[in-house]
């Protein structure tokens, strides 16, 4: 995988106090480290929470009694398996009035349609004139039109009536049922949840420097998209998920509050061992090539900035501000800009390093 430029030079000039009398010249010896390049695979960590893919919720499209309950709370069921059946005497009825009317509708339309083709040979015959003739094929249209109409309100009164027997769209686990048979349920009610679990998905965030960085490296978020390594999920005892997830999707919009974007990833599910809800930690092993690596004890935090003391030629320490990212890991990070390799940092003590001590190692 490409190396991971994240980040922008910070560059920090440093005055000197000037004393009225030189203190002390402190000799300190200190673990220190020489900075190169190196490759690097390290486990990048995010906390997530698992949802499924399906998840879904289930509402009521009619205000009807509630007549049975097909499921129970927790039960595994397929997509158009019947979760709930509703009353349905009322859209029965608005049915069959509506199939009546499509008859009736049909009905009128055939005599206008013959009686227009009787007026059309009789207008060739000389027998009736063309105003005749013009009414009787208005009238067939009219007709047709009505018939149009009685065939769109008994699709309706189908679709109404297909309210009443509420099915899961999707594959998953019934969530807690909220309403009792008996109980009349206004249209829009929530009757319960359905978690889509054939594959589930967690997310994690990158910040926009970061989302920056990776554009400019590699190209447009598909192309990261096809690139990215496998994600493992662990579960909160340490153990890992068996299978293996994938980023799938990258949100297309900066979260405002928090200054970052939400890659969203997917695992497969076969065996329903991941549930929606839960949560663990998904890692991601990055490698990250060509790169200088410090030790975390090695950084001092100054607000929002990071400092590290150089040791130089001359073995004083000179403190700087570097431009760092985190592996993840607690212990280690990158240095992005601010430092060289072959310099030397103090790596172990820095809390008790001050500015111009001579160093020794």
């Amino acid at each position: 995988m490409k190396r991971l430029n994240l980040g922008i030079l910070i560059v920090l000039v440093m005055g000197m106090s000037s004393c009225v009398s030189m203190p002390e010249e402190q000799h300190t010896s200190y673990e220190t480290c020489t900075l190169s390049r190196q490759t690097v695979t390290v486990p990048m960590t995010w906390s997530s929470t698992v949802k499924g893919t399906g998840d879904v919720s289930i509402v009521a499209r009619r205000t009807e009694t509630l007549m049975a309950k097909k499921v129970t709370d927790g039960q595994h069921v397929k997509a158009g398996d019947v979760l709930f059946l509703l009353d349905t005497h009322k859209a029965q009825n608005v049915l069959e009035h509506a199939r009546a009317d499509l008859l009736s509708a049909i009905a009128d339309r055939d005599n206008a349609k013959l009686e227009a083709e009787s007026n059309k040979e009789l207008a060739e015959k000389g027998i009736i004139g063309e105003y005749m003739l013009r009414v009787s094929e208005n009238a067939l249209q009219a007709a047709e039109a009505r018939v149009s109409q009685a065939q769109a309100a008994v699709r309706d009164a189908e679709l109404d009536l297909s309210y009443c027997t509420i099915t899961s769209p999707v594959d998953g686990l019934v969530g807690d049922i909220f309403p009792h048979v008996g109980d009349v349920i206004a249209e829009g009610t929530v009757l319960t949840h359905v978690a889509g679990v054939s594959q589930m998905r967690a997310s994690f965030s990158l910040t926009e420097s970061q989302v920056h960085a990776l554009t400019q490296e590699i190209g447009s978020m598909e192309q990261i998209i096809k690139i990215a390594p496998p994600m493992t999920f662990r579960f909160k005892d340490g153990s890992e998920y068996s299978h293996k997830g994938q980023i799938t999707s990258v949100s297309g919009m900066v979260d405002r509050k928090t200054g970052s974007v939400t890659c969203y990833v997917t695992f497969p599910n076969p065996d329903g061992e991941l549930f929606s809800g839960m949560q663990g930690t998904l890692v991601m092993p990055l490698e990250w090539q060509d790169v200088m690596l410090i030790p975390l004890s090695a950084v001092v935090r100054i607000q929002n900035k990071s400092l590290v003391y150089k040791v130089g030629k001359d073995s004083l320490a000179t403190g700087v501000i570097v431009e760092i990212e985190e592996l993840g890991d607690g212990k280690n990070a990158v240095i992005m800009s601010g430092a060289e390799v072959g310099e030397t940092i103090v790596a172990k003590g820095v809390a008790n390093v001050h500015e111009k001590d001579r160093v020794i190692y």
